[in-house]
């Protein structure tokens, strides 16, 4: 099912595509930025599950799509048809499971994407409670060379957050404008620091892909500088017309 935003005066059409888990609350965290697409000059669209992507005039008249799907499935045209309009000029933006953790089983689409969510570290076992804030750590995002000068994240600081720290499997082809470091600890089982992206670009054929890790609960879509680095992130992303 799809519905729309009211808009005035827009110049551009965004896209919205929410579900999958609810732990990552799709419709609440969507809800959070629809205000700012719709002030940025887009009409928004809103469908609750991916095979919007295999009808081919809509996606081709769709200049931003904004993905909150956290696991799930997608089906070969759905795929196909995302793919299709991301190399065509339609911008792909998402952040934490939305994007990153999307679709498992579908190699084509970790491909367009170009990072993998693999896990977020836990607590010392002697503070695990059961519940979701066992893998809550307190990280820094750091800002790479590359991101003190790009549109995204210029001007944004290194920062701290108190969330799920993502661990990612990437390729080269991503520009990283911010990551992320686990540390080693005795209750872990890696040996030497590993570095993670935490935003990333990737430029697919005419298209544009943004990806920030940061992003479990609303508190930190909230934060100042991620609030800031998803808005940001997606009007880069935007087809310009």
């Amino acid at each position: 099912m799809t519905s729309a935003v009211p808009t005035a005066r827009a110049s551009r059409s965004a896209l919205v595509v929410r579900g999958g888990w609810d732990g990552h609350h799709p419709v609440a965290a969507t809800d959070l930025f629809v205000p700012f697409l719709v002030a940025s000059g887009f009409a928004v669209s809103i469908a609750d599950e991916p095979e919007v992507y295999a009808d081919d005039d809509r996606m081709a008249a769709t200049d931003l799509v904004v993905q909150c799907v956290t696991m799930s499935e997608i089906s070969r045209e759905a795929l196909g048809g995302l793919r299709a309009a991301v190399a065509a000029g339609t911008g792909l933006a998402g952040w934490h499971g939305g994007i990153a953790d999307s679709f498992r089983a579908s190699t084509d689409y970790l491909q367009l994407v170009g990072g993998q969510f693999a896990t977020h570290p836990s607590k010392h076992p002697d503070e695990i409670r059961g519940d979701e804030s066992d893998s809550f750590l307190e990280h820094v995002v750091e800002i790479t060379e590359l991101g003190r000068t790009h549109e995204i994240t210029a001007g944004v600081d290194d920062f701290t957050l108190r969330t799920e720290q993502y661990w990612v499997l990437h390729d080269d082809l991503i520009d990283v404008l911010a990551t992320t470091t686990h540390p080693v600890q005795p209750h872990h089982p890696w040996h030497r620091p590993i570095t993670s992206p935490a935003v990333w670009t990737r430029e697919w054929g005419s298209g544009r892909v943004f990806v920030a890790t940061p992003g479990h609960s609303l508190d930190v879509l909230l934060d100042d500088s991620v609030r800031t680095i998803i808005e940001r992130g997606m009007l880069w992303a935007s087809r310009t017309r």
